[in-house]
């Protein structure tokens, strides 16, 4: 019995050991502040080296921004100390949003979102230290779900799965051990035309 209360004990400092750490991660990240002031990205200037972006001759805090030739806001990404740091956005030249994403210290973390033109969701996946980790999802314009992976820092691990817009599976197999098991589109009577799946023709 005290062998097993030790163990329990011994757990839990553990457990509240890397709860404690975790927050501490994410408290330095939430205390990080980026500047309010706003430079056209042109007038920024990257040193390959340092990987670090500059602005008058100092490492850029506060965000850089582009635009359309209409004038609307293109891109708009946040610096820290010459990285890239926190939320970055892109829209069309119309005004809608086309990629969320966030980063921290030039990689990207946290969720990635990117829409179509017309507003409906095309894609989303999460990312840890600069690699896609978990699900990542993809639909087709109208909505309806086109690919669905299973990923581990950025690698292709477990289910892997994809349909046609008429709804048929062409893409189903499991990633394992940098091998793939079950059905994969090489296997089956598709092809692609101007970047869209369709059905070849039999003879």
């Amino acid at each position: 019995m005290k062998n097993q209360l030790l163990f329990f004990l011994l757990i839990s400092s553990f457990l509240s050991c890397k709860t404690q750490v975790e927050k501490e991660e994410i408290n330095s990240i939430s205390e990080i502040i980026i500047d309010t002031v706003e430079v056209d990205k042109k007038d920024l200037k990257l040193n390959q080296l340092e990987g670090k972006w500059y602005y008058k001759n100092e490492p850029f805090n506060g965000f850089a921004v582009t635009f359309h030739n209409n004038g609307k806001l293109e891109n708009k990404i946040g610096y820290h100390k010459g990285k890239k740091e926190g939320i970055a956005k892109k829209w069309y030249n119309d005004g809608t949003l086309r990629i969320e994403s966030f980063y921290h210290q030039n990689r990207k973390v946290n969720t990635y979102k990117t829409w179509w033109s017309n507003g409906i969701l095309q894609s989303e996946a999460f990312y840890v230290n600069g690699f896609v980790e978990g699900i990542e999802r993809k639909w087709f314009r109208n909505g309806q779900l086109s690919k669905e992976r299973t990923l581990e820092k950025g690698q292709e691990k477990g289910m892997q799965k994809a349909w046609l817009q008429n709804g048929k599976i062409y893409v189903n197999y499991e990633a394992k051990n940098g091998r793939k098991f079950g059905l994969q589109r090489a296997n089956l009577c598709y092809q692609l035309k101007d970047e869209k799946i369709e059905e070849a023709k039999r003879n």
